[in-house]
Parts: C-alpha cells; sequence; structure tokens
C-alpha cells in the first residue's frame, strides 16, 4: 500500500468532515434559526463511541442528544424510544448504537425512514437496491468500508459474518461498484475454498480461533468491522495497527454525521412548499340523484393521511381522527410563512327562502369543478354544523348531491369534538361567575384571600393570572403578605352585579325548555337565586372567538377579554378577573386546530368553527382560510362560505372577518335559484316541509325578471366593497331554459362580472366547470378592495351607514335601552369595535315578510350586546332567539344504527 492504512483513514475522515462542516454551515446562512439536532439511542456501555460521535458532531456543528437506555433493554421499550423521537419536531435525524441481538426488523423498521440516518430501514434499502442513491442514506459503515477499497471492478469480495441490514447495504453497493460478491457464515463447510478465491475479505464479526490465517491466500485486502463502528484494515501478513483500528471506526462515524448533514438538507428542502400530487377519486352520477346519504356512501374516502400528503402537509403537521379526518396543527403557518397566498373566494347569496338556496353546494362544486377537472389547486372552508338542528328541522349541512364533503355523518355529527370543547369551556365560565357571587356574599375579605392565596407547603405565592389582575389593579406588588386591607379587598372582590350578566350556559340541542331557566335553588347554595338561560352551543362567543382567532396566543387574550357582566360602578368584569382564562385556553388547545375532510371527488376542505350568522359573523375561521391560502400555492383559490344572505354574511365577512385577518377577497360568487327570484317576484310563501305552489314549477318569466330586484340590490352591495362578483345561478330540474337565461342575462347587465348556470348538484364538479373558469378569470381583475365604514366612526354611525347602505333603510332608531348600553360600551373604551348586525335573513328589512327591495323603512334597534373577545358589538334588530326548539316531527325520528353495519341512517 502507497501508505499506512491509519493516514489514509485520517486524511480520508478528516477531508469528510470538513466538507460536511461546510455544508452545515452554508445550510445556516440560509436558515440562521437551524438547528440540526440527532438523537443517537444507546443501549449498552460504550463510553468511546458517544464521545466520538459528540466530538464529531461539535466539530461539524451539529446537536447530538444521546439517549442512554439501561443494559438489558428489551426490543419493546427502544421501539417505544424510537417512536417518542419519530414525532419529536425538534428531532432530524434518528441513529442506533446497540447491542447486536437487539437489531430486529421491528427496532430498525420503527424508525421512521425520513429520520434513518443510519440507513438501515426497509424503505432506505429498497431506494439504495433500486439504485435510487439521490433519495437513500447508505449506512455510514457501508460507507466506511467503500472508502477504503479501490479499484473493485471484477474483484471476488467475500462477506463473512456480515449479516443484516448492513450485509444487504455493502453487498448492493459492492455490486453496483463492479465487484462480484459472495456471502459466507464462519462455520460454513466452504469457508477455506471460498477466502482462497477472494481478493478481498470483509468480516462483520471476530475471526474464531478455529479457522486458521493460511486460508487466506496472500495479498488479500482484509477490511473486519463490528456493530460499534470500531474496524481495522490491513494486507494479509502485516502486523496489526490499533491507531488504524480506531481512525476507521472514526471514519464510520464522521460518515453518519455527513449522512446527518444530507438529511438536514432534505429537512429543510421538505419544509418548503410542496407541489400538489392530487390523486382524485371518480363520480359516476346516477339518474334520479340518490339521497345525499346514498351518494356519500357509494363514495370510499382516500385515508386522510394520503390526503394529507397528496396536499404538501408533513407527517408532524396533521393529527389524525380515525380514517378520513385529521386536525393539522397551526405550525405549518410558520414553515410556509414565505409562500405567497392563492386567490380567496367568498360565496355569498341573494335574499334565501326558508329552503336556503345551496350557499354550500355551490362551494363544493367549485372545488370539485377547479381541482378534479381544472387541475387547478383549491380547498373549500366550511362551518362545523350545530349538532341542533341535524336532530332538529334542518337535518345535516354538507353540501348535497354530488357536491358533499365525506363521509357526511361524520361531518354532521362530533366531527372532532369542537363543538364539544367549546361548551366545557363556556360552561366552565358559566360556573365560575355564580360561584365567584355565592363566595363574595358569604366570605369576608380575609377569608376569600386566604383562599383564594393558599399557603402551600408553608409559602403563599399569587399565581401567573392574579399578579396580571394585581398590576391592571395598579398594585405593583409580588409578596402576598404586604398587601394592605384596601388592596386585599380590592383584589377579593369582584362585586359582579348580577343583573348585568351576559354569559349563559351552552348545550349542542335543540331545547325550547332552556330559553328561561332559574339557577341556585338548592339549599347549599344560600338563596342566591337568579334567572338566567341556556344557548346552543355555537351561539357561545367561544365559538365566535374559535372563528376569527388568528394564533394560540392570540386566543388566550380574547378568551380573556370576555366582558361577562359589570360590576355595582358599571365597570366591566372579565374571564381574565375571574382567573380562567388559562384553563379556557387549555379547553380549546385542540379545537383550534382546522379538521381537514375531502370532497366526493377527493378534493380538500377545512372543516373548522360555526358562528351564528345572526347575533355573530356566521363565517368559518380565519386559521383555515390562512393555511388553506398557502397549501394551495399562489395560483390556487380558497372557496369559503359566509352565512345567510350577501346582506348579512358577506358584509359581516368584509368588515369584521377581513378585518382581523388582513385578507383580501378576489371574487364574490352570488349564488341565486329561480325559486327565490319567484319569491322575490311576488310568488307565494315558501314554507319548509309543504310542498312549492305551481307558480315554482312552471315557467313564469314575469315572476322571474320582476324577483331580480333582489339579485340587482345583492350585486350593489358586494359592489360597495370593490370586489368582483360572479352570479352562480343553482339550476333546478323544474327551471326552464328562458327562465336561466333570462337570470343570466340580467345579472351581467347589473354589473356582474359574469353569471353562470349551474348543475353540480346533479352532476359534480363537472357541472361547475363553467362556473370554476368564470370564477379563474374574474380572479384576475382589478381588485379595490375596500371597508364600508372606519372603526373610529361613532358605534351609531357605523349602525346607520350598514342600514342605509347595506340594507336599503331611510334611517335607524334606537330604543332607550339601546342607546344606554351604545353609551355604555362606547364609555367603556369599546366603541372603535366593528359592527355585527343581528337581523333576519329573509329580508333585506327587519320584516321577514317584506321580500325583494324594501324602501323607505326605519330599521328599529332594540338592544346593543357585545362580543369583547371576539370582538364586535351586536346590535339586535327584534328579537333573536339564540336556543333553538324542536318541531312536532324532529328528524331524530329519521336517524338510526344498523347494529350489524354500524351505519348511521336518515342523515337526508
Amino acid at each position: 500500500m502507497g501508505r499506512p492504512p491509519a493516514a489514509v483513514v485520517f486524511v480520508t475522515g478528516s477531508k469528510i468532515t470538513e466538507n460536511a462542516k461546510k455544508s452545515l454551515a452554508s445550510l445556516k446562512r440560509e436558515n440562521p434559526r437551524l438547528e440540526p439536532t440527532l438523537a443517537i439511542i444507546q443501549a449498552h456501555n460504550d463510553p468511546m463511541t458517544q464521545e466520538m460521535n459528540k466530538s464529531f458532531a461539535r466539530e461539524i456543528g451539529l446537536r447530538v442528544i444521546h439517549i442512554c437506555l439501561p443494559e438489558g433493554s428489551s426490543k419493546d421499550e427502544i421501539v417505544n424510544e424510537i417512536l417518542r423521537l419519530n414525532e419529536d419536531p425538534n428531532v432530524q435525524g434518528l441513529a442506533l448504537d446497540l447491542p447486536e441481538n437487539l437489531y430486529s426488523s421491528k427496532v430498525l423498521n420503527a424508525v421512521k425512514p425520513e429520520k434513518d440516518v443510519d440507513g438501515v430501514s426497509d424503505v432506505n434499502l429498497g431506494l439504495l437496491v433500486r439504485g435510487d442513491t439521490y433519495d437513500c442514506l447508505v449506512p455510514p459503515t457501508v460507507c466506511a468500508v467503500m472508502e477504503l477499497l479501490e479499484d473493485l471492478g471484477g474483484k471476488m469480495v467475500l462477506l463473512v459474518g456480515v449479516g443484516g441490514a448492513v450485509g444487504a447495504a455493502l453487498q448492493c453497493v459492492l455490486q453496483q461498484e463492479g465487484a462480484a460478491t459472495l456471502t459466507c457464515r464462519w462455520k460454513a463447510p466452504q469457508l477455506q475454498s471460498q477466502l482462497q478465491h477472494a481478493d478481498v475479505v470483509v468480516l462483520g464479526s471476530t475471526k474464531p480461533d478455529d479457522v486458521p490465517v493460511s486460508w487466506i491466500k496472500p495479498g488479500t485486502t482484509i477490511i473486519s468491522f463490528s456493530r460499534d463502528l470500531l474496524s481495522e484494515k490491513h494486507n494479509y501478513g502485516q502486523q496489526n495497527n490499533h491507531a488504524a483500528e480506531n481512525a476507521v471506526g472514526s471514519l464510520a462515524i464522521a460518515m453518519r454525521m455527513q449522512n446527518m448533514v444530507k438529511n438536514t438538507e432534505r429537512w429543510i428542502q421538505s419544509q418548503h412548499y410542496r407541489k400538489w400530487d392530487l390523486c382524485c377519486l371518480k363520480l359516476q352520477p346516477l339518474t334520479p340523484v340518490p339521497s345525499d346519504i346514498e351518494i356519500s356512501r357509494a363514495q370510499s374516502p382516500k385515508a386522510v393521511d394520503v390526503l394529507a400528503k397528496e396536499i404538501g402537509l408533513l407527517t408532524d403537521e396533521i393529527e389524525i381522527y380515525g380514517q378520513t379526518k385529521a386536525k393539522v396543527r397551526l405550525s405549518l403557518l410558520e414553515r410556509l410563512k414565505d409562500q405567497p397566498d392563492g386567490k380567496y373566494v367568498l360565496v355569498a347569496g341573494i335574499t334565501p327562502t326558508p329552503l336556503g338556496e345551496g350557499k354550500s353546494t355551490v362551494t363544493i362544486g367549485l372545488v370539485q369543478a377547479l381541482t378534479a377537472h381544472l387541475n387547478i389547486n383549491s380547498f373549500a372552508c366550511l362551518r362545523q354544523p350545530s349538532q341542533g338542528p341535524t336532530f332538529g328541522v334542518k337535518g345535516g349541512a354538507a353540501g348535497g348531491g354530488y357536491a358533499q364533503v365525506i363521509p357526511m355523518e361524520e361531518f354532521n355529527l362530533h366531527l372532532t369534538g369542537d363543538i364539544h370543547a367549546i361548551t366545557a369551556a363556556n360552561n366552565l365560565l358559566a360556573a365560575a361567575i355564580d360561584a365567584r357571587i355565592l363566595h363574595e356574599n358569604t366570605q369576608s375579605d380575609k377569608a376569600l384571600y386566604s383562599r383564594l392565596v393558599p399557603v402551600v407547603n408553608g409559602v403563599r405565592v399569587f399565581s401567573a393570572i392574579q399578579l396580571a389582575r394585581l398590576r391592571r389593579l395598579g398594585i405593583n406588588k409580588t409578596d402576598p403578605g404586604t398587601l394592605t386591607e384596601e388592596e386585599i379587598s380590592k383584589f377579593v372582590r369582584l362585586d359582579i352585579d348580577p343583573s348585568t350578566i351576559t354569559w349563559q350556559r351552552v348545550v349542542d340541542t335543540n331545547d325550547r325548555f332552556l330559553r328561561k331557566i332559574t339557577v341556585g335553588q338548592a339549599n347549599t347554595e344560600k338563596g342566591f337565586v337568579r334567572q338566567a338561560q341556556f344557548d346552543i352551543a355555537v351561539a357561545s362567543e367561544i365559538m365566535a372567538i374559535l372563528a376569527l382567532t388568528t394564533s394560540l396566543q392570540d386566543m388566550k387574550e380574547r378568551l380573556g377579554k370576555m366582558v361577562v357582566a359589570n360590576d355595582k360602578k358599571g365597570e366591566p368584569v372579565t374571564a381574565e378577573d375571574l382567573g380562567v382564562t388559562g384553563a379556557l385556553t387549555v379547553l380549546m388547545k385542540d379545537a383550534i386546530k382546522p379538521t381537514l375532510m375531502q370532497t366526493l371527488e377527493g378534493t380538500p376542505v377545512f372543516v373548522h368553527a360555526g358562528p351564528f350568522a345572526n347575533i355573530a359573523h356566521g363565517n368559518s375561521s380565519v386559521l383555515a382560510d390562512k393555511i388553506a391560502l398557502k397549501l394551495v400555492g399562489e395560483k390556487g383559490f380558497v372557496v369559503t362560505e359566509a352565512g345567510f344572505g350577501a346582506d348579512i354574511g358577506m358584509e359581516k365577512f368584509f368588515n369584521i372577518k377581513c378585518r382581523t385577518s388582513g385578507l383580501v377577497p378576489s371574487v364574490v360568487v352570488l349564488v341565486a335559484t329561480v325559486r327565490a327570484l319567484k319569491m322575490h317576484g311576488g310568488g307565494p310563501n315558501v314554507t319548509a316541509g309543504a310542498p312549492l305552489k305551481k307558480e315554482y314549477t312552471e315557467e313564469n318569466l314575469q315572476l322571474v325578471a320582476d324577483g331580480c330586484c333582489n339579485l340587482q340590490k345583492q350585486i350593489q352591495i358586494t359592489q360597495l366593497f370593490g370586489v368582483p362578483v360572479v352570479v352562480a345561478l343553482n339550476v333546478f330540474k323544474t327551471d326552464s331554459p328562458a327562465e336561466v337565461d333570462l337570470v343570466c342575462e340580467i345579472a351581467k347587465q347589473s354589473g356582474a362580472f359574469d353569471a353562470v348556470p349551474c348543475n353540480h348538484w346533479s352532476a359534480g364538479g363537472r357541472g361547475a366547470v363553467k362556473l370554476a373558469q368564470a370564477v379563474e378569470k374574474a380572479a384576475n381583475q382589478k381588485n379595490t378592495f375596500k371597508y364600508l365604514y372606519s372603526l373610529e366612526l361613532p358605534i351609531v354611525e357605523k349602525i346607520r351607514i350598514i342600514a342605509q347602505k347595506v340594507y336599503g333603510a331611510q334611517d335607524i332608531e334606537l330604543s332607550p335601552t339601546a342607546q344606554s348600553q351604545v353609551d355604555q360600551y362606547t364609555r367603556q373604551g369599546f366603541g372603535n369595535l366593528p359592527i355585527c348586525m343581528a337581523k333576519t335573513h329573509l329580508s333585506l328589512s327587519h320584516q321577514p315578510e317584506r321580500k325583494g327591495v324594501p324602501t323607505g323603512f326605519i330599521l328599529p334597534i332594540s338592544n346593543v350586546r357585545a362580543s369583547i373577545g371576539a370582538g364586535f358589538i351586536y346590535p339586535l334588530v327584534g328579537t333573536m332567539s339564540t336556543m333553538p326548539g324542536l318541531p312536532t316531527r324532529p328528524c331524530f325520528y329519521d336517524i338510526d344504527l344498523d347494529p350489524v353495519t354500524e351505519q348511521v341512517e336518515g342523515l337526508f
């Protein structure tokens, strides 16, 4: 050999280390916050290897953590540790230093392939065998052996005692370099013959004494290694060189660190935006169209982890619930913060009939058309339906026909438990209010203080939330023993005025008998009795906060700001004052993550939040929209829906949701039906559950033309905000071609960018292709988006602008109660919040029976309330029920479970 073996190895190892160091430094320059971490699981006492790993890592700039398990640890214990590290987002690489007997397939394949820096999982080995060297990592020991061998072409290499993953990888790499390979066990009868014919011998374990050196022909190159990565290289007849032995071991560790740098580079690439590789599901629409549940059941949805991978989500960004639902973590927003947003589309509607005009169906049909038929990335973002109406009068809310979210029973029932989390948080706060009043009424300041700030293990300390309350009170003390009697009294007494409590308990069931209740009737409540009520869960302010929050920290702050009552001096009392903010946040920590589902054609959907559309803003969550806008890419589309007609849901979307999110809409899709237009043109009343009159099932062009005034008004409302509008005419089988053509013509004459008839209900995405094309073109139009009013205006003036410009009112009239509340909110510092009008959705006016475009009316404001945490004032036009009741024949009569198949029946 040209130089001593140790020198060869030292030079090679140094070069590898230097190259790895330069590569990592370059990656860190491009990614300043990068701290690549290699976790090494060790289950035997080997301080030398451990120290070598740390030394090389320090030199290169890697962070290494050793998990030292006790000797004798079982395979299951090793696997449990591997699985924990697999899910740790701060660990980019995982290696194993174990006794030989623990290197089983179960252990090796527990390591995630993307973290497998030793390249020993079946996935990595499969890529290596297939020749995909770019996509795989070669085991460090194999790399070290190959670095020491030269000119292998045509040579015979014998592997003795080399087995498992490393043996398979070594044999593969040797053959790729042109060598012929044989493998043999030490006790094989053909060993002597094979040793005498080999040009190179690689030993994977110590040579037994009964195998004489004379069996190896002179001049044979011998490389010996063991699982602890220590090796030696020598020619037959040379004296063993222990320096070389240790140096070769260090070479293999240097190779491990080089693999870790390669893995870090891949990890960085994986964090970048990924092009979608979506496999859409095929639809075969039937005529006549079956029921929604039959259509849903006929389609086999993709596994949600497959869908997540197709749209560029990382495995550590999803939390899977069953087979078809997954929560998406907010960390994605940080990963894709530099990714440009896609186009933002809002689906709104004209003033509807009580039957609804199909906004959800249009939303789903549009994204199915964009993605499954035009190959444009798109995401639908929908509200989660309340279970109350599902079992009451409305039934499901997953779209309909061949434009649905599937599985519809999952969508319409518990989903991932968000509404239950809201119920728990809401009712914890309600319980805290009544309990605090009771304790303040029955205890002295001293007794309250000793219980609120108890002595634990001889020490009395304030909690973090109590310190925050002290600061708000202007008491800058941290030692509980230093407060004066006056300061203690200020601290312990909220002095809630029970008559001002606005926070109600909630339940997600239609229950009319909870609309007015009495609480505190048990003797244990010592005579503290008051009238209260239950609202339906989705009416909770916490639901509105979930829909408007932009981060976990933002949600916590909003929850703390919720005003639940006034004190006896007229000052607001908040959840933060009650000390419950942190607990509410804990209950909501999973609900803040949007739920991923899919349409009938396998395109992605986010289902998240479902606030009321009257006393709240009626839109799905800001977070779902933001995540979706990153995922679709710059040329993609996110389609979301606003509750009720454009005069209510769209106005709130622009003035409340867009202010919170900072997002700018690209297009409004305005949904209309011939049925609703005929109603606005003077047609007879439309009643849910009753057959339609003949005016709605027979051609009547005059009724349609007269009713288009409402469509024209809604187009004008959209134009107030400077956003292009495309009219989507949701076509029914009773609509005549002449009626459809008339509506489209009038819409375009009235300022719509385009007007398109849609048949997605009966044909799926194919029936909305023309709508999708129109939306794509409209999104490229000049956009002059603007808000309707300035937040600096007085509350009354903001209400007046909405009433006159959107509803067409002549003016507004506030009741004395409403005026008093406006004055109070202004005095308390809440005057700069946006307005969320609570008004009937069945008319542009406050009178449901007035259809078309009413004019000349005075809009009466009976009451004004505030959702301070959510961030809006909501005036009530008339009375608003926040607890629906059950009809004579609720939907639950038809809902059942097949005990054999476990399939839900009766959800439409």
